[in-house]
């Protein structure tokens, strides 16, 4: 039989290899960011075009390369971070595998430029689909310019998997953001498509978050300090108040690498118990750092999953931290054990009663006589006062003599005097002929609907279905009519991050057909006028922050619809919730409307409404 098992060319190998380490144009971001820190650069500057379908260059000040370095940097499993095994555990750079240049160069138009300080001229080589086109000589600023262009251009199946530009342009934000977040001393700077996008100076680690996600932030942060022998912990939290349904702003970093750790972030939730509303999560900005012999980074492709020796220590430390800071800057309740005791109310006043009032019951100011205190007790107690005498004067019936002889008799004769009579409404029915309404639903455990039918009864997620109500009514008026408004008697200005602001404005003109009316959509600010009917001005911030985290989060394919994922984000937010309780003419609308609908049987994610049960299968029940 033939020898069947062969070695795949280093070409096949390395896109191979590419599956894992690129995944989106991120990836690519991801890992020029982390090898221009390696470089020990202070100044990074990334370009971004197309939300780097075309174009991703990272350009940094750092040390750069030699000519040889250079031509080796795209080789596989090579890399001037480890010497050998041992060095795995002690990790104090980003990158350590040596993949991601020759894995990069596999998939994408590669030119690098790079030059070292004491060097007279520079290297540029170019690379495309791992093949070396050329290696020159150029005339180059010190530090490394690594411009990655047409990404997957050889693999079309994987650049069609990609979404659309601005759900890319996210993501690549998103990881442009960890990497500033875990280096405030560095100048990061980051232009999309020829506009300045972000431009970070260096700063402290607080001055870096208000710079990322706007001034707004830096009066919802809290310290959080603590240094044991296992762990350090520097950071912020953010106050409960301002709590989102997004986790867009919940950061880990363990030694400056930014980690994804639901155990850590469990610690956290855990510290915020009882702080926060239902659905709501945390933010924070920590930093941790630890021995690092005792973590093991190597164990997930994009290295944000980190093994921790001891993981029970580092939650308790953790939670109890983060609780500590809240109760110190009186966002929690706390015991006091330092409190005044001078302050106190002393035991020997706690027991005795208030003075006791006494009063003249027959007590009458308007009577002739000087009224006098019945008791000795109480004379003494008004003795500075004077005495009360009415003085006698034209009495209230005077007043009133003669008014009937002056002027003219009919002017003042009351009983002449014709008053508005009270408006009488006409009534449908005769109150004996009154038609009794009779009672079609019932509500079970303020959550379901009972409804009878002819077969049986109906049972209704009263959720779910008052969903599937507002999300066609909604995208009736954006598709189809115009939203009615209702004007704000004072505007209400809300305050996002940059991220947000061009999310809103992506989605300003969905928004302005439901009924919405902005003045003014920039600089971190939104200034709203009007609201669609029957929005309470008081839900309209929680609309707008459940909008920003269903387009983050659902990440929407290439034939995604702005105004049906609209539709369904004010659906879920302004739908009546489980435990709301409904008076029977209410349950009967809902009932009524819902089955209106195009589609009454499904909510607008696609869960069931409603069931039927016939009356054949309740009396099996009893069988």
């Amino acid at each position: 039989m033939a020898d069947i098992i062969q070695l795949l060319p280093d070409h096949v190998a390395n896109q191979i290899a590419a599956g894992e380490v690129v995944q989106r144009p991120a990836s690519v971001v991801k890992e020029l960011l982390e090898n221009a820190i390696d470089a020990e650069a202070t100044t990074i500057k990334l370009i971004v075009k197309d939300a780097g379908k075309t174009l991703i260059q990272v350009i940094d000040n750092g040390k750069g390369m030699s000519a040889t370095d250079a031509r080796l940097s795209f080789e596989r499993h090579a890399t001037s971070k480890i010497r050998n095994a041992e060095d795995l555990f002690q990790l104090n750079t980003k990158g350590f595998r040596g993949e991601a240049l020759a894995s990069i160069a596999a998939i994408a138009h590669v030119e690098l430029k790079t030059k070292q300080e004491d060097d007279e001229l520079g290297t540029c080589i170019e690379i495309e689909g791992s093949e070396v086109k050329s290696q020159d000589v150029v005339v180059t600023p010190k530090g490394t310019s690594l411009a990655v262009k047409n990404l997957f251009f050889n693999i079309p199946a994987r650049r069609n998997f990609l979404k659309s530009n601005a759900v890319e342009l996210r993501h690549v934000i998103d990881e442009f953001h960890r990497v500033a977040l875990a280096h405030p001393s560095i100048t990061f700077s980051m232009f999309h498509n020829g506009s300045e996008t972000f431009n970070l100076p260096e700063s402290n680690y607080r001055q870096r978050i208000v710079n990322i996600f706007g001034t707004k932030t830096n009066e919802k942060l809290v310290p959080v300090e603590e240094a044991t022998e296992v762990l350090t912990i520097s950071g912020f939290v953010g106050k409960p108040e301002f709590a989102k349904k997004s986790r867009n702003e919940q950061f880990f970093f363990v030694n400056n690498r930014f980690i994804k750790s639901a155990y850590l972030n469990h610690a956290i939730n855990s510290a915020f118990e009882g702080l926060l509303k239902d659905g709501a999560q945390p933010s924070y900005f920590l930093n941790l750092t630890v021995n690092p012999q005792t973590i093991d980074i190597n164990i997930h492709p994009t290295k944000t999953e980190i093994k921790f020796d001891d993981e029970h220590t580092l939650y308790a430390i953790l939670r109890s931290a983060v609780k500590h800071s809240l109760g110190q800057f009186n966002i929690a309740p706390v015991l006091d054990f330092e409190r005044d005791a001078n302050l106190d109310t002393p035991y020997n006043y706690q027991q005795k009663s208030a003075p006791s009032v006494e009063v003249d019951s027959s007590f009458n100011p308007f009577k002739d006589e000087v009224v006098t205190s019945k008791s000795s007790s109480s004379v003494s107690s008004f003795s500075g006062s004077p005495s009360f005498k009415k003085d006698r004067g034209t009495s209230w019936e005077s007043l009133y003599v003669g008014l009937e002889s002056k002027g003219n008799q009919s002017a003042s004769n009351f009983s002449e005097v014709t008053f508005e009579s009270e408006p009488e409404t006409a009534s449908i029915f005769d109150n004996e002929n009154e038609v009794e309404h009779k009672q079609t639903t019932y509500q079970l455990n303020n959550k379901f609907i009972i409804s009878t039918i002819k077969s049986g009864m109906l049972v209704i997620d009263q959720h779910r279905a008052h969903q599937r109500v507002l999300y066609e009514e909604y995208l009736q008026n954006i598709t189809v009519k115009e939203g009615v408004s209702q004007q704000l008697l004072f505007p209400l200005e809300l305050h996002f991050s940059k991220q947000e602001i061009q999310l809103i404005q992506q989605l300003q003109e969905d928004l302005e057909a439901t009924g919405f009316v902005f003045t003014h959509v920039k600089d971190e600010i939104v200034v709203i006028t009007g609201v669609p009917v029957n929005v309470p001005e008081s839900e309209v911030s929680i609309i707008l922050e459940q909008l920003i985290s269903d387009v983050e989060n659902e990440v929407p394919d290439s034939h995604f619809s702005a105004a049906d994922l609209l539709a369904k984000s004010m659906a879920k937010s302004l739908a009546i919730k489980t435990g709301q309780t409904l008076t029977n003419i209410e349950q009967e609308h809902l009932v009524n409307r819902l089955f209106a609908c195009k589609e009454p049987s499904v909510s607008p994610t696609n869960k069931t409404t409603f069931i039927t049960m016939t009356v054949d299968e309740l009396e099996k029940k009893f069988m």
